[in-house]
């Protein structure tokens, strides 16, 4: 089983400090919300997101609907070996259903994201979130391997990746910057996978294919035709 984990997501909603911004009540008005409602896009807020701290890095649900839609629609999920948890930066979490089929279109999965933050579960309960640290996340999936995905960890080549069959591995939900939990006295491998910083998306695609490479998965999956 390989757990997916996307840590420090940079999703979370509009804070109150920039909620009297102009552009936020703008488009709280249009869409029939309160501005603390909107989930934060830096695309639609880049003006107020200059007002918080770490604003460059902030409003990023792209990452994590990339990443959703790689996951999900992959051969390792439909084969029951995959299961992805987020972790955003409030140390929130949301358990995903390896059933989910989350929205192609982004603006509906942004809507989705806001009945979330509202309501704690999506209808139907596919996705639910939670209050997590990332350290206590860890320690409840319970994996014997851990691997943090880190440009300053130890070079490894994909096919070495893997020396077990539970594993997880911690992909930084952000585009840039590092880390902001602490992953306290855990016994994580920190591993790079290139010199150069991937975008996070790929960085997922690239571990599941691995894991599916390990494993078997396609051989399995064509056997069966």
């Amino acid at each position: 089983m390989l757990h997916l984990v996307l840590a420090d997501c940079e999703l979370e909603r509009v804070p109150p400090e920039i909620a009297d911004h102009r552009v936020i009540r703008w488009w709280a008005r249009r869409r029939g919300r309160r501005p603390t409602e909107l989930l934060l896009d830096s695309s639609l807020f880049y003006p107020a997101l200059r007002r918080l701290e770490d604003g460059r890095r902030r409003g990023r649900p792209d990452i994590v609907h990339r990443c959703l839609l790689l996951g999900l629609d992959s051969p390792l999920n439909r084969e029951g070996l995959l299961r992805i948890y987020v972790h955003t930066r409030n140390d929130e979490v949301i358990e995903v259903d390896p059933e989910t089929r989350p929205p192609r279109s982004f603006n509906r999965f942004v809507g989705l994201m806001e009945e979330l933050f509202l309501r704690g579960e999506t209808e139907g309960g596919r996705l639910r979130m939670r209050r997590e640290s990332l350290v206590d996340l860890l320690r409840r999936v319970g994996a014997p391997e851990i691997l943090v995905m880190d440009p300053a960890g130890e070079p490894r080549l994909w096919r070495d990746l893997y020396r077990g069959r539970e594993v997880c591995a911690v992909v930084g939900g952000f585009a840039e910057g590092g880390y902001l939990s602490d992953f306290g006295d855990l016994p994580v491998e920190r591993v790079c996978v290139d010199p150069e910083p991937l975008p996070s998306s790929s960085i997922v695609a690239r571990l599941i294919f691995s894991y599916e490479e390990r494993e078997g998965v396609q051989e399995r999956r064509l056997g069966r035709k």
